[in-house]
């Protein structure tokens, strides 16, 4: 069994999967991770928890759905009974330090600049803190792409060269202690700043199209049209995906994420490195822009790779795997137990033998885009479930959506409707309902159920299903939960409510 006690987690926002040659070759450079991508292995079906930056973080960082620890959109912080994989490392003796874009903490875009508990003060560095060591100019400067047209924009004012200076102090001063690290870049997340060459680079270049640009959404949800808007009647082909910015900043972060892999390797070299981004962009596919609530693989999918000693140099994994298998694959990895609060499985066996599958299916969400701004579609539920070939979305205020990957992986027919697919999206349904009860989601009630398709679905209900299901408590953190009708702590945390 792996043992790993460095571990190093690199981390982008807004990179999609097939934006990292390694995946995908579109003319696209990312030398650096394609290396990593070498020494380890690349997981071909990853995804997030949801395609929003700090519900993403959430799964990543508590091993815990968004909806399971109040991460479910951004500028809300996590309840304060979720405890963070930092927190539990630091309290079994590791020595954790978070360097970048945090997100988790409830308050705006760029964070409060206050360490969570578990984290290393003197290494915590958030954009907050990046904002607060530039003068007034500057952090205007900062935010807006036209100034790197203006003149030279020098590397030391991006967030991602302070970031990787302060990843590369780490390991200069730590690498010798039990640890694990966070870097954590904000690239190439707008306002796509970044340094020539990179400025230059993709000035000219297009971005190969895929088929479902040309997705005019008819059988799909009718939100995709809302959201679509006007560019729903574009002309289709005279469409050029050319984000010079954009492609320019995700070659930069790659050379930053460059320079934290040679620190490693000087100092480090056994430690383990996980690299993975926290959602993906539309770039037009479907007719959309930006990220939401969707489960396509254009904002869902993720490059994920692990690389270390013990995993396979250069294997392909064609198994789904999730952003929430991350933090109970640390805690093994570490020789820490897991705890029943973690909802995620560990995929440690996998990474020792590719053979191995651990998620029979996996789940996509999606709660609300922002808490503080009124746009983006305001509350727009959705939960997904992906078994490695059929994806099943289910849209609470909208129509609902199968797509078969194998033959569909466009995601440009929706087989919700269609009767030989019947068996299939009745099986995964059920599976998805289940997850509601298992994850004691919120949300979960008998209109996930009573969906206009699904003809052999129970009455609605007021009681739904009848069932208590109190949180188990965090053996290490908290005390047992009570029952209601003895005060007494309870034996069974899922029973019959009295």
């Amino acid at each position: 069994m792996l043992k790993n006690r460095k571990i190093v987690v690199i981390m982008t926002d807004t990179q999609r999967w097939d934006m990292v040659n390694s995946y995908r070759e579109t003319g696209l450079s990312t030398p650096n991770i394609d290396r990593l991508a070498e020494k380890g292995m690349r997981f071909e079906r990853a995804y997030t928890t949801q395609p929003v930056c700090q519900a993403a973080r959430a799964g990543i960082f508590t091993g815990q759905y968004p909806h399971s620890c109040a991460g479910w959109a951004n500028s809300m912080g996590i309840s304060d009974n979720t405890i963070t994989i930092g927190q539990r490392l630091a309290d079994s003796g590791v020595h954790t330090a978070y360097i970048g874009k945090w997100h988790l903490d409830g308050g705006d875009y760029f964070g409060t600049g206050v360490c969570p508990p578990g984290w290393d003060k003197e290494y915590w560095y958030d954009m907050r803190c990046f904002l607060e060591e530039l003068t007034d100019e500057q952090r205007v400067t900062s935010r807006y792409m036209r100034h790197m047209l203006e003149k030279e924009y020098p590397a030391e004012l991006t967030f991602g060269r302070r970031c990787a200076d302060k990843a590369i102090q780490f390991f200069d001063n730590h690498a010798d202690e039990d640890f694990f690290l966070c870097v954590s870049f904000d690239e190439p997340h707008h306002p796509f700043l970044c340094p020539e060459p990179f400025i230059s680079m993709y000035k000219d270049f297009v971005f190969p199209k895929s088929l479902n640009i040309y997705d005019t959404l008819e059988n799909k949800p009718d939100y995709q049209r809302v959201w679509a808007g006007d560019t729903l009647h574009n002309d289709k082909d005279a469409i050029e995906v050319k984000q010079r910015f954009l492609f320019g900043c995700n070659s930069y972060v790659d050379n930053e994420i460059g320079r934290v892999l040679d620190a490693i390797e000087k100092t480090a070299p056994d430690a383990l490195i996980i690299y993975t981004s926290d959602h993906g962009d539309f770039l037009h596919s479907h007719s959309l822009i930006g990220k939401g609530p969707a489960a396509y693989d254009e904002i869902a999918r993720v490059p994920l790779i692990y690389a270390g000693k013990g995993i396979p140099p250069g294997t392909v994994n064609p198994h789904p795997a999730s952003h929430i298998n991350i933090t109970p694959t640390i805690l093994e990895l570490m020789g820490c137990d897991i705890p029943l609060t973690i909802e995620g499985k560990s995929i440690a066996a996998e990474l020792a033998d590719p053979s191995v599958r651990t998620n029979d299916h996996v789940f996509i969400e999606f709660g609300r885009f922002e808490l503080d701004h009124d746009g983006f579609g305001g509350f727009q539920p959705m939960r997904s479930v992906f078994d490695g070939r059929y994806k099943l979305s289910v849209h609470l205020l909208s129509s609902d959506e199968l797509y078969d990957m194998e033959n569909d992986p466009y995601e440009m027919n929706n087989l919700i409707n269609d009767e030989a697919h019947f068996p299939i999206r009745d099986g995964l349904h059920d599976v998805l309902l289940q997850h509601l009860n298992d994850s004691r989601d919120p949300f979960r009630g008998y209109y996930w159920e009573r969906r206009p398709w699904r003809t052999d679905a129970k009455a609605a209900t007021w009681e739904y299903d009848g069932m208590t299901r109190q949180r188990i408590e965090d053996e290490r953190y908290e005390k047992r939960r009570l029952d209601y009708a003895t005060g007494l702590a309870i034996t069974e945390a899922v029973r019959e409510k009295e």
